[in-house]
């Protein structure tokens, strides 16, 4: 296909263009506003200006090489006095030129010239084609005079004029406005561009707030139309959110109260029963019932009722260690960096714990380290247990989902622990992974924003 190389090439500019172009609103935006400025004001000043200038340039060249003309016609043809007193009256009061007339000597060497020197390439051009005598011109060695020998037959004329009377000194007076106005523009306009980006910026932040489970209750719909209709939209659906929470937290509450009461009067039967085998086996199913419940109720309120609060991480770390020696297992913690942040901490104590219950539950030893990595909370969780296979690892977060059969077919549980564990993290704007541990084991790495 003859199209095939244009798309190859087509696709190589989009990713390179991808990479280095800026990625936020304001910078594109701002890019979009000044990019046609800057080239329509590049193709002015190289088409209009440039001809303009070498156009009145040369104009005002052959002006200047005229009256010059005209004085050594003049000096040829007519008599005049041994000091050459009236030519130079003539040309100093009618000409606003001054010449001197020498006697007759070699011309000087031509000095070396700028690249673009438009005065020089215009004068000597007009003084080749109207005079058409031996000449040497200094456009560079006085700021502001032009200095201009010719050779006539018996002296060399000497003329001193303006640098303003042979190139256009004015033309910079455009560009200097042209650029101002247009950095005058430029600036007016991203004030603008601030106040109409700042309604999506704060759009953005509320739904990254909301995501994290900090909802901002000041959030108004402000900006364009579009941009308010994308506000009011999510704010429909945050209020939509929070009432279908709401709704489920009262209904797993009254199902809570209900169930427990029932499991409380089982309790009641089983002790006036006496204390059988049949009893205790009863009692202990009760009990792993109860325990049940309370991972489901847990797992389907995901801990929505509660604010986030200043947390030291060290400190609940202690609590974890702590715990862990009760329980009579081995458990390591330790906490690098700035201690205080901003968490659900009992969310987050009740995912550090379902972790570490499961390192310990399949494992002998358990080793928790935390610490603050580029504006992240990262939390890791190893055990020296049998771990768990990499293709079943995303399985493993399914709720109600056991690897018991992999890791232990002695114990009991609900298969809601790493489930309720990631639901917390990713309530916190993060996410929780399972790796390979050091020890031989699992990790469970958690991530979240700090």
């Amino acid at each position: 296909m003859p199209l095939r190389p244009f798309l190859s090439i087509y696709k190589v500019v989009s990713r390179f263009m991808y990479r280095v172009m800026p990625k936020g609103l304001f910078t594109r935006t701002f890019l979009i506003i000044v990019t046609p400025i800057v080239i329509l004001q590049s193709v002015l000043v190289f088409v209009f200006m440039e001809r303009h200038y070498q156009l009145v340039s040369q104009r005002m060249s052959e002006a200047v090489v005229r009256e010059i003309a005209a004085v050594v016609y003049v000096l040829e043809n007519y008599p005049h006095d041994p000091e050459y007193s009236h030519a130079e009256e003539l040309a100093s009061r009618a000409l606003g030129m001054s010449i001197t007339i020498t006697p007759l000597e070699p011309l000087p060497q031509p000095a070396p010239k700028p690249f673009f020197d438009v005065i020089d390439q215009e004068l000597s051009k007009a003084i080749s084609q109207k005079i058409g005598k031996p000449f040497w011109i200094d456009t560079v060695g006085r700021s502001r005079f032009v200095e201009i020998r010719i050779q006539l037959e018996d002296s060399i004329l000497r003329i001193f004029t303006r640098r303003s009377q042979t190139y256009a000194s004015n033309s910079h007076i455009f560009l200097v406005w042209m650029f101002s106005t247009s950095l005058v523009l430029v600036i007016i306009a991203l004030l603008f561009l601030r106040n109409q980006i700042r309604p999506i910026i704060r759009l953005a932040d509320a739904a990254e707030a909301f995501g994290k489970g900090r909802p901002e209750e000041h959030f108004r719909a402000s900006g364009a139309r579009e941009v308010r209709r994308a506000s009011l939209a999510f704010i429909d659906m945050r209020r939509r959110i929070e009432r279908q929470i709401e709704q489920r937290t009262t209904m797993l509450a009254g199902v809570s109260h209900d169930l427990r009461t029932i499991l409380t009067r089982l309790r009641l039967q089983l002790t006036f029963l006496g204390g059988s085998p049949e009893c205790e086996a009863m009692r202990k199913d009760v009990d792993e019932m109860s325990n049940m419940l309370e991972d489901y109720l847990a797992f389907a309120s995901g801990d929505v009722d509660e604010d986030i609060q200043q947390t030291d991480m060290a400190l609940l770390f202690e609590e974890l260690e702590e715990e862990a020696e009760i329980s009579g297992h081995d458990l390591k913690a330790q906490y690098e960096g700035p201690p205080d942040l901003e968490l659900k901490r009992l969310s987050m104590k009740r995912c550090l714990s379902n972790l570490a219950t499961n390192g310990c539950k399949y494992g002998n030893r358990v080793e928790v380290a935390g610490r603050l990595e580029k504006g992240w909370l990262v939390i890791t969780v190893d055990d020296d247990g049998p771990g768990i296979p990499e293709d079943q690892r995303e399985i493993a977060f399914q709720a109600f989902h056991r690897l018991d059969l992999a890791r232990n077919m002695d114990e009991s549980g609900s298969g809601l622990g790493l489930a309720i564990a990631r639901d917390i993290a990713r309530g916190h704007g993060g996410d929780l992974y399972l790796e390979d541990s050091p020890l031989g084991g699992l990790r469970a790495r958690i991530r979240i924003p700090a």
